[in-house]
């Protein structure tokens, strides 16, 4: 038996100070054993007679219940009082000015970090000096990275300057650290070729297909509805992406035949790919099923599922695609930001000659 929405009922409750879910559902071998299944870490209270997980955001994800109301909850219980109250006006303000999800959850986790430190210091009464002072801190104590840093200053930049309206000058006197430009790993077409004969489930070859065959990137492939797919015109919608900007990409004429046979499989009902309990399948299901898949291949290079979308990218330009267009595929903003993949292309890097083989 499969553990849907319809076989029990979720409760909101707390345990040890903590948000916990409880699920309550007929004794039934066959539902607990679904239930475990999905959550591992589900545990059987006696004294509620319920079973019950930790209210976590992945939890939520899996369960398509909303999130929004959860982001920074845990994180205020380490805050004194008045700095918990800054916390809260902080992640309503970045659900107001519309940001996404994982941005909220990453400004709200590195503010976090400072209130932590601050404890019954008020946030809204520092100064740049003591800024500057928690920014060493943050690079010779703890040894944060150069891109952390820059992500922790962009979440300190959005309270004092949106929030507290503070002059931008606030910021002026904190120098940003130079950072890592770290040029982007790509697999090579006999790579992809050989990632795509391991897979034995055509559910998790179509994932992977896609995310390789049309650029897109995770969260666009789990967003992915069946209305978005127009096989008459072979396009596909992709919707409200990065910086909620709509595009169509053409659909791989090769995926087809597997499309089809995923559906009259799996029969899904909204999303292309949904998860057990219905909804959206979660992110972190399509990394691990990248990890499965590279394991098997037996490719050893550090890279994750993303590296399918630069090698879309790089493969494209190497067939002579003109860049613009890439641009448009991808949906980059700038086409500065595509123009890295120039640096990636053999077919680009082989038409320079090396002074030496002019001797």
């Amino acid at each position: 038996m499969s553990f849907v929405k319809e076989n029990y009922r979720i409760e909101e409750s707390r345990k040890d100070k903590r948000r916990v879910l409880l699920f309550y559902f007929p004794p039934d071998i066959s539902l607990q054993k679904a239930l475990r299944e999905v959550f591992p870490r589900v545990r059987w209270s006696p004294t509620i007679k319920a079973w019950w997980i930790y209210d976590t955001a992945n939890v939520r994800d899996r369960l398509a219940m909303d999130t929004k109301v959860f982001v920074g909850e845990d994180m205020m219980e380490r805050m004194s009082a008045g700095n918990a109250v800054e916390f809260r006006r902080y992640v309503d303000e970045l659900h107001l000015k519309g940001y996404s999800l994982n941005t909220v959850k990453t400004y709200a986790v590195e503010f976090a970090q400072l209130l932590y430190v601050l404890k019954d210091y008020q946030v809204h009464d520092l100064s740049t000096a003591k800024l500057r002072s928690y920014l060493l801190y943050c690079i010779k104590s703890l040894n944060l990275s150069e891109n952390q840093i820059h992500s922790r200053l962009n979440a300190l930049k959005f309270y004092f300057e949106k929030i507290l309206k503070r002059e931008t000058l606030f910021f002026f006197d904190i120098p940003r650290p130079n950072k890592h430009h770290l040029l982007p790993k790509v697999l090579s077409t006999r790579e992809i070729i050989r990632l795509f004969e391991c897979f034995d489930n055509i559910k998790h070859l179509v994932m992977v297909k896609l995310c390789y065959g049309m650029g897109l990137r995770v969260s666009e492939v789990t967003n992915l509805r069946i209305s978005d797919i127009d096989s008459s015109r072979m396009m596909v919608l992709v919707q409200r992406s990065k910086n909620k900007k709509d595009r169509y990409v053409p659909l791989p004429e090769s995926i087809l035949e597997d499309l089809r046979m995923y559906y009259l499989q799996y029969k899904p009902k909204e999303y292309l790919f949904e998860g057990q309990s219905g909804g959206t399948i979660s992110v972190r299901t399509v990394q691990a099923v990248f990890k499965m898949g590279m394991r098997k291949a037996k490719i050893n290079k550090k890279i994750g599922i993303h590296g399918l979308r630069h090698s879309y990218a790089t493969h494209l330009l190497e067939y002579g695609t003109d860049m613009s267009f890439i641009q448009k595929l991808l949906g980059h903003s700038h086409i500065s930001t595509t123009e890295i993949y120039a640096q990636l292309s053999k077919n680009v890097l082989a038409k320079v000659q090396s002074p030496l083989d002019r001797l």
